[in-house]
């Protein structure tokens, strides 16, 4: 249990520091939704769902190859060789994405503004250049400074994004001499959140001046060759990843049921608003991917390793199953967050959009086993196994059904891609999960979230949906408790308050 204490007290602070980062982020949302128009919303959607894909070509699999060969050989070599390989390659895809924007901006349908993709590829490239120094923060259990950074930068780009959206035109309304009328245009909005993107992006990568410069040119084409060969598959199944998580934003913007560009980048816009309410669990997802990678290569080598990974699933599992509730019941109150009401109509795809994003929480959880075993290809199979559902029901489907065939095609990928991982990686590495008892947990939930349906159809009121939600996520609550009683007694705090 100390290894899980272990991982509890790092997953708390790069947890703090995603939820946090992520949720003053999240704050924008409803600045954002009521600044822009629900086309704007959706044009900004794009470029931002274009700019994961290059992040994972810029970083080709990097991060994870930098934890996997630090720990079985001199990782001082690792990290120059990492370095170095990074900085080469960042400059030259940026010449090269700089160089594309033209013909990238017809594909995107966002052919007014092409200089979008270079304010992008800037953004792409500085995110690039901070992978290894924050990596290595984690790999030497620097925890406070990487989560100081992080919510550091977003705080960086809120107030770059309320001065370029909020202050400059009203200074301007005041004064049209205002010195900021040399470069303020008022139509060019969605440019200025990626110019504030793009400060955030600088200062974060100044911010790690130490951790970046702290390489020596030193390059090791052996261990260069060899981290390539693991971490190519992690490209692969990176890039089907982003396939599955945000290009189908791309596809809703070319396939979507309207007669405009402008209505299908509304349509794009009112599905990426509403995506947004599934981020709680997102969080706790990115929050466990940052503590548990490195912890499960350094506990790989312990005795009882699969035991500990099948505690830390099936509390990550709880913790997950709460945080559905957490939304999924309180819809009411989560969807002011989203301030153009004109928007509200797509909150149908959230209850999906939260369960997909469960499975891909716990598919990540269950890759351990093609990490550890040096088997990398599987998961690139299965996230191109995912890809392939994404694509097709999207692209059998968007023509009917909108951004509801979006959702539910990130359900079944995400769900398909979880089930194959647990099949095939038991086979390759069992681990003793409560497989029955989570699956139970899961259904527990959906069949909570129908009663407070229906309950709310015979039964109308806000008070009364609010006052059933919080029983019926006590209720749960207080369940697990019992249930898991003595598993809960050797976690942090909570242990502490059941003993």
């Amino acid at each position: 249990m100390s290894g899980i204490k272990k991982l509890a007290g790092q997953t708390m602070w790069y947890g703090l520091s995603s939820i946090a980062a992520r949720f003053i982020n999240y704050l924008l949302t409803p600045y954002l939704t009521f600044k822009f128009t629900e086309s704007q919303y959706g044009e900004m959607s794009i470029v931002y769902a274009f700019i994961p894909f290059m992040n994972v070509v810029f970083t080709y699999g990097m991060e994870t190859a930098f934890f996997r060969f630090a720990h079985k050989t001199d990782k001082k070599m690792v990290h120059d060789t990492t370095s170095i390989s990074l900085i080469i390659s960042t400059i030259m895809l940026s010449v090269v994405l700089v160089a594309l924007q033209h013909p990238l901006s017809i594909l995107l349908q966002i052919k007014e503004h092409p200089e979008y993709l270079s304010l992008a590829a800037g953004i792409i490239a500085l995110d690039a250049l901070t992978v290894i120094p924050f990596a290595k923060l984690r790999l030497d259990n620097r925890p406070v400074k990487f989560a100081m950074i992080k919510v550091g930068g977003i705080l960086i780009n809120i107030i770059s994004i309320y001065f370029f959206l909020s202050l400059c035109p009203r200074w301007l309304a005041a004064n049209p001499n205002h010195w900021c009328s040399a470069f303020f245009r008022p139509e060019w909005a969605v440019g200025y959140a990626l110019v504030a993107n793009l400060i955030q992006a600088g200062l974060t990568l100044l911010f790690l001046t130490k951790e970046f410069f702290s390489f020596e040119w030193k390059f090791s084409n052996k261990l260069w060759r060899e981290i390539m060969i693991y971490g190519l598959p992690l490209i692969i199944a990176g890039f089907a990843g982003m396939i599955n998580e945000t290009f189908d934003r791309i596809m809703l913007g070319w396939w979507a049921p309207v007669d405009s560009v402008d209505a299908a980048k509304a349509q794009v816009g009112i599905y990426s608003a509403c995506y947004k309410l599934s981020i709680l669990i997102t969080l706790a997802v990115q929050a466990f991917r940052m503590g548990a990678e490195p912890f499960f290569f350094k506990q790989s080598t312990e005795e009882n390793a699969p035991k500990v990974y099948a505690r830390v699933m099936k509390f990550f599992v709880i913790t997950l199953c709460l945080m559905f509730l957490m939304v999924a019941l309180y819809l009411d109150i989560w969807k002011q967050f989203i301030r153009n009401p004109n928007m509200w109509v797509g909150l149908k795809v959230v209850p999906i959009l939260l369960l997909a994003n469960m499975f891909i929480g716990i598919y990540y959880s269950l890759s351990v086993w093609y990490k550890l075993g040096n088997k990398t290809m599987a998961g690139a199979w299965i996230t191109l196994m995912g890809a392939a559902i994404t694509l097709l029901i999207n692209y059998f489907l968007i023509p009917y059904f909108s951004y509801m065939a979006c959702a539910w095609a990130t359900f079944a990928c995400y769900g398909s891609m979880m089930v194959a991982s647990y099949v095939w990686g038991q086979k390759e590495y069992y681990i003793p999960y409560a497989t029955k008892k989570l699956i139970a947990y899961m259904v527990i939930v959906v069949l909570i979230f129908f009663v407070h349906k229906g309950c709310t159809y015979l039964v109308e009121g806000k008070i009364f949906s609010l006052s059933l939600a919080t029983v019926l996520t006590l209720g749960f609550g207080l369940f697990i408790l019992l249930i898991e009683k003595k598993e809960m007694k050797g976690l942090p705090v909570i242990g502490k308050w059941l003993k």
